[in-house]
Parts: C-alpha cells; structure tokens; sequence
C-alpha cells in the first residue's frame, strides 16, 4: 500500500509536484483504501497492536535493529507521528531522540558523530525526530559550512547508512510532506492557543521565509540519499490521520518481512518446575 511513496535510488524529485493530500488523482497507480478521518481509527488501532508484538519479537530476537527517521518542515507532525504510530508499545525496547541545534562538543566532531552514538542497539526501535540530515539542510540553507564541504555530507551519509544496514540496523526515512498554506495554518494555531504558546518561537516565523531554500534542498536530499538499504518515502501529511496511517503499516510491513522468530530457551523448559 505504501511503496508508491518511496523514492527510488537516483530519482529527481520535484517536491512542488508531490501530493500531500493523498489525491489519488495525483498518485494514479495508488489506490487508497481509506479517504475519511474516521474509517482510519479501526485500521490503525488493530495496526498498532500489530506493531506492539513484533516490537516484542524484535526485542526478544535481539538480531537487528529498526531505525526510523523523521524529516520535514515545521509543524510536519514529528511529534504527533511518534505520538500516534507508536501509541501502545513497550517504552522499554524504543529510544526516541531529538536533534536539536549541536552542542560545542558535538560541533568538535565529525557531523556524523552524534548520530552514530544514538543508533538503537540489536533488538530495539529507535525514533531519530530530525538527524543527521540537518547537517545538509539547515546548514545549506544558512550557509553555515562552504558548499565544498556539505556537497560531501551526501556520500558520506549513504556510506555511514550502508555500514548500519550491513551490520544489522533496518533504516526507514519519512520525509513528512506538507504544504506552505498547511504550516501557516498551524502555525497560526499555536499563535491563538495559549496551551501551546511553548512550541512557537520567532525563529520558526523566520524560517518560513527560507521555504522554497528548504524545498531545494530536501529535493537534492531525497535524489541523493534515498538508497535500496535506506530508503526515502514522501508521506503527504497535510491530513495527520493519513500520515499516520501509511507510516505505520510501512513499519508494520517492513518488520513482517523481517520473519522473526522468537529465540529457542537455554534449557529443556518442560523440566523445570515452580515450588
């Protein structure tokens, strides 16, 4: 149901082109089953119960681990993405971090560092809520390092990518697609209610000046950096329910396809007996 939304190795994106209303007419070969906020509600409570028992099967394999990437403009929905997707499972075998502006000791090391030191060990789900991506992103838009180095940061990503799949780490990246009008919107709901006057700040007014810099570079992203080991799906986000949705059964699907299987005991468990 959701490969339509994956960005295949090599392929030039045109973001202004890309749904982000799930328009069928606009994906002709995807069929959606679901077009309402309510015919979602079932499909994604029986997903998330699914995911809770292989969240379990993963953990108790400990083989691999599933990394889950979360990219996109302000106010995508990162935050209600994990919030949603992830609603009832064990919060024991699941590390969610936050990649915010880096530390004077982060920024003395290689770029890729404070990734690598945050990737979820064998048996565990870990939630990156932005990555290692801003570092050819915010830093491109701002013009924070000379185009000489961060034109490198894309090899450099796929190689480092590479080298986790290879070791056992299943990467997904979701680029949460939405609409300039859509993020004016919430951000003007932020500004109008004082319950969330704390996720607003000058500087997210600033950097929606920066969109069509941040379009440019997301596309260069997306046909640089989305790879068969660590793939890019665009998942139109304008209506959260469907955003939801599709990224939970990628990730529903791509651990199915994963046939897991529970690790055999130590010892013979019919001898042992219980005083």
């Amino acid at each position: 149901m959701t490969l339509p939304f994956i960005v295949k190795p090599g392929e030039k994106i045109s973001l202004s082109g890309v749904d982000k209303d799930c328009n069928p007419e606009l994906i002709p070969d995807y069929t959606a089953a679901y077009r309402k906020k309510g015919e979602t509600k079932k499909p994604l409570k029986k997903l998330n119960k699914r995911l809770l028992k292989l969240q379990e099967l993963l953990y108790a394999e400990s083989e691999r681990a599933l990394l889950i990437i979360l990219q996109g403009m302000d106010t995508c929905g990162k935050d209600g993405t994990i919030r949603k997707v992830m609603a009832g499972i064990n919060v024991q075998g699941c590390d969610v971090v936050n990649f915010k502006v880096p530390s004077v000791d982060e920024i003395s090391r290689d770029f890729l560092w404070r990734a690598h030191r945050v990737v979820p060990r064998k048996g565990k789900i870990g939630i990156f809520n932005r990555s290692h991506y801003e570092d050819v992103l915010v830093v491109r838009v701002h013009d924070l390092v000379p185009e000489s180095i961060w034109k490198k940061r894309y090899q450099q990503i796929n190689d480092f990518e590479r080298m986790l799949a290879e070791n056992g780490t299943i990467i997904l990246k979701f680029f949460l697609h939405i609409s300039k009008d859509e993020q004016k919107e919430r951000l003007e709901s932020r500004i109008n209610d004082p319950t969330k006057h704390w996720k607003i700040t000058e500087a997210d007014i600033r950097e929606r000046s920066y969109w069509d810099d941040y379009m440019q570079a997301y596309e260069t992203v997306l046909h640089r950096c989305s790879t068969d080991w660590a793939p890019w799906y665009i998942i139109p986000a304008n209506k959260k329910w469907y955003r939801n949705l599709v990224i939970t059964e990628r990730i529903v699907e791509t651990l199915e396809n994963l046939d897991m299987k529970y690790p055999k005991p130590n010892s013979d468990v019919s001898t042992l007996y219980v005083d």
